[in-house]
Parts: C-alpha cells; structure tokens; sequence
C-alpha cells in the first residue's frame, strides 16, 4: 500500500494533485520531484505506479518479489537500487534484514519496503527539517536513505561486538557463567553475522558507484555530481562496518576453534582420571581375585596376618597409585 506521498518543490513539502501524472508532471514544472513511499505493495496496487513513472518491468518484479541481494542497476528512465536495513533483537541476540527499494529518475523517487527493519519514515521527517538538502532533488532522498541504513549497521556491529565479548568470557572463564549449550550458541551468533554481512558485503559495489570512485570513474545517471563526495562518505562508514564484520567472523571461528580444543582437553583430562581410578581399583580386585580362587594349597592361607596383611598391602598399593598419579596429574 501507498504510505506516504508527497510533492517537494525547493525543499519543501507541499500538497499536489491526488492523480500520481498530475503530480509528477507538476513537479518537473516547478523543479520539484515526487516521492512515493510504498510498504509490501501487491502487484496490482503498484501496477499503477509503474505506468505513471514508466519503472522497469525486470526491476518492478525485483521490488515485488523482495529477497533480493543489495545492487544497483541502470535503466532508462530510472535507476533502481535495493538496500538491507538490519534489525538487531537484544532479547534474542538476533539480526533481521529487511528491503528497501529506491527507484530514482527525473523528477521522483520511489521507494519500496519490505519488513519491519526500515528507517524511512525517520529519514522522511530529517529531510523535511533539512530543505537545503532536499532541494537537491531525489539525489538527496538516495543518500540519506543509503546514510541512515549504513549508520546502523554501525550500531548493530556495536551490539554484536558487546555479544561476542561475553561468548569469549564464556568461553575462556567457564566458571563465570559457561554452559554446555556454549557451543550452540557460538553457532547461532556465526549464523547472525552471516545474516549481517549478507546485507553489508554486496553493497559497497553499488556505494563505489555512486560516489564515482570505481573503475574508469564511471558516472552513474539521475545522480548530481556535486553528491558523489557525500556517497563517498557513506561508502567508507560501510567499509568500516565490513571490516568489523571480517574481523567478529574470524574471531568468532577461533573462539569456536578454541571451545571445540578446551572440550578435547577436558575430556582427556576426564579420561586419565577415569584410567586413573580404574587402574587404583584394578589392584585389590586383582589380589582379591587371586585369593578368591579355590585352590587347597595357596600361600599364606593359614597365617594368622594373613588377612589383615592383604589389606595392608592393598592399602599400601593404592596410596603408592594415587601418590603415582597425582605427581604426574592425572587426578
């Protein structure tokens, strides 16, 4: 459905004709442009707006369908762009990603959200209170989308910074509050960064892009020149937050790496205290085995210390054993 549609004309918002071809021919008039905002259209609702804005088919059935991968691509009369806002859920310590969709041609902008996980009505309301930068035209609206997504996923890298300092603690301090669910856990949060660096990692492509810093330094349409250092900036905030993803995966699979070797380590340990044991209690069985046999001629078998000499010897040999083991740490 439709959820906010508005004309802007020198940076700010007015009220233009309810019919979408009135509106948009109205603001190229005046030197304004028309943003549209949409949340999980049907095919028939944005059937409408894809015959008023002349949208690409291929790129309309990318914005229906969502699941798609951050990219930015060229058409004629437009330029469409597919972004992932993440959503990070401190009850869960999880990450959900959403999908925003800009369309950005002469005179409008389009943009389409799928999930919960979005900040444009936010980046609507800060434009609207910032008409020197909205007087750029759509440009403006790509940017401080691209901005406000890329601002938080610096957060969200924060969180999950904040997440894999307490599975490390875990991890390294089991007596503060290890489990044995440790392992699981360590898992999910590879699965989470993996689900975050799904939305980051694809695209700093499209950022290089647009602020012209890619090979050749090819210009990409409906874009104003004088935004490319803007796009610069945001292109080198999602680099920061790549590099943080790089860095919480590879220091996630060594703690993993470590936890799996702490666990080998403590079961050997757990098994020379078993062998340790088993051996103490194998002598007296042994010796008790020997006298339990029913043989007439045995030694010792009518000396009046007999018994009581047994079990000294089998005292004898097991605190022999135990001094043995404990010397070389096995209990």
């Amino acid at each position: 459905m439709i959820v906010d549609c508005a004309v802007y004309r020198h940076g700010h918002r007015t009220e233009g004709p309810d019919d979408l071809s009135d509106a948009l021919a109205e603001a190229r008039a005046a030197g304004g442009f028309v943003w549209i905002g949409l949340h999980e259209p049907s095919e028939r609702e944005f059937d409408l707006v894809t015959q008023e804005f002349g949208l690409h088919r291929l790129a309309v059935e990318d914005a229906l369908k969502a699941h798609q991968r951050p990219k930015l691509e060229v058409y004629d009369d437009s330029l469409f762009m597919v972004l992932k806002p993440v959503v990070y859920e401190p009850e869960g310590d999880t990450v959900s990603a959403g999908e925003v969709m800009v369309f950005v041609g002469e005179g409008f902008v389009v943009t389409v959200r799928h999930g919960e996980g979005s900040p444009l009505a936010a980046v609507r309301r800060r434009l609207e209170h910032e008409p020197e930068m909205l007087d750029k035209g759509p440009t403006a609206v790509l940017y401080a989308i691209a901005d406000a997504i890329v601002d938080h996923y610096l957060e969200v890298a924060t969180e999950l910074q904040t997440d894999l300092d307490e599975l490390e603690a875990e991890v390294f301090q089991p007596e503060l509050g290890g489990s044995r669910n440790t392992a699981s856990r360590i898992y999910t949060f590879k699965r989470q960064v993996l689900e975050f660096r799904r939305a980051t990692g694809p695209l700093a492509l499209p950022l290089i892009k647009l602020a012209g810093t890619g090979p050749m330094g090819t210009e990409v349409p409906f874009v104003h020149d004088k935004a490319r250092p803007f796009f610069r900036d945001v292109s080198d905030h999602l680099t920061r937050v790549n590099e943080s993803v790089e860095a919480l995966d590879r220091l996630i699979s060594d703690i993993l790496s470590a936890h799996l070797a702490q666990t080998g380590v403590r079961q050997n340990d757990d098994m020379r205290k078993i062998s340790a044991w088993a051996a103490m209690a194998a002598v007296p069985t042994l010796i008790a085995g020997i006298y339990g046999m029913n043989f007439q001629h045995m030694p010792e078998l009518r000396w009046a210390w007999g018994y009581p000499g047994v079990l000294a010897l089998m005292a004898s040999l097991e605190v022999l054993l135990y001094r043995l083991f404990k010397r070389r740490g096995w209990l």
